[in-house]
């Protein structure tokens, strides 16, 4: 895989209260983020609770929120909308989810298909185990637990790269569907 992502992406977490602290918001929306640019035809992005509903969130300038509720499992849920595999190197807390040490996007990730979809339910302990993703306190995070190290809490990264040897952007789907017109009749005729 390249060394540099085709994108990027950062959703902050807390409860009701602190994402209104943290976003000046009162009313968060059930959205399907995805991520933003060019690569948004490639990939969506969402945090889906334990019973498998999208969390409600929003998306304030440059940054994306999602409400959880102390307690409760969730998921990543990564969608690859294109014709290409991609890797998906994937962070929660700033620790990454397939070996719980630091992050970084140098890392490897999931590799998703074409059209498939994949969900991370935790942290991987082994090729069976996974110690779940839940929303808690800062001093009850898996990071703080593990390392000792808060910095990162409440945020999730996601970097998205392509296979050597391919390039999305000229990918004839992809630039299809970047060119796409949405009212190809023109105008309608005068009544």
């Amino acid at each position: 895989m390249p060394t540099k992502p085709l994108a990027t992406a950062a959703i902050f977490y807390n409860d009701r209260a602190g994402i209104e602290a943290m976003a000046a918001a009162s009313q968060p929306q059930r959205v399907w983020p995805v991520i933003a640019g060019p690569a948004a035809s490639l990939v969506s992005v969402a945090l889906r609770d334990q019973n498998g509903r999208i969390l409600p969130g929003l998306i304030v300038g440059d940054r994306w929120f999602v409400v959880g509720e102390e307690g409760r499992r969730y998921s990543i849920v990564i969608r690859n909308q294109s014709e290409l595999r991609l890797e998906v190197v994937l962070s929660v807390d700033g620790l990454d989810v397939l070996d719980g040490r630091p992050a970084s996007v140098r890392k490897r990730g999931y590799v998703v298909e074409p059209h498939r979809k994949l969900v991370v339910d935790g942290f991987r302990q082994s090729s069976e185990a996974v110690a779940a993703f839940r929303f808690g306190p800062v001093r009850e995070s898996y990071a703080h637990e593990k390392y000792g190290n808060t910095r990162n809490v409440g945020v999730i990264g996601v970097a998205i790269f392509n296979e050597f040897g391919t390039n999305p952007w000229t990918d004839r789907e992809v630039q299809k569907r970047l060119h796409a017109n949405p009212f190809p009749g023109g105008f309608a005729t005068p009544p």
